[in-house]
């Protein structure tokens, strides 16, 4: 399969999370996917990084506000609840539980994120800027020279 029929930064077979970089919640769940995430199954990427903006982009998604984390899987994307439900069902064990909320219907669980996502900044908080990677997060992170 040709390159360029995935998105930007993205190679077959990679899965990629993008979070708001200014985000403080957002922020824990990159960590907490660093951490938990011992096979390194996922690359992260804010979405305003310029890796994240080629790919929002790629998908035709707005490159300006982030009501969303977004999953990329080789060429699919995959928003709101559902990509943390894929998400967590790959990482070690005991977290894959989480994916029973996939049983719930999905209009109730997006509208559940969608409270979270829309009010995040008030109940969580957010940086002036997007945190950089600490050393020890090498390889975790797209980066455009690949």
């Amino acid at each position: 399969m040709d390159a360029d029929q995935y998105p930007p930064h993205i190679r077959p077979g990679e899965r990629v999370v993008l979070f708001d970089g200014v985000c403080k919640l957002c922020n824990v769940w990159a960590k907490f996917l660093i951490r938990h995430d011992r096979e390194r199954v996922f690359k992260l990427a804010s979405v305003q990084s310029p890796e994240g903006q080629a790919i929002l982009r790629w998908f035709g998604m707005p490159t300006d506000s982030y009501a969303t984390m977004l999953y990329v899987e080789g060429r699919e994307l995959v928003i709101r609840s559902e990509a943390i439900v894929r998400i967590v069902r790959q990482l070690p064990s005991p977290w894959p539980l989480l994916g029973l909320f996939r049983f719930l219907p999905l209009g109730l669980r997006d509208w559940c994120y969608d409270r979270i996502a829309l009010n995040r900044y008030r109940i969580f908080g957010r940086y002036e800027v997007c945190l950089l990677p600490s050393p020890d997060h090498e390889g975790r992170f797209l980066h455009a020279d690949r």
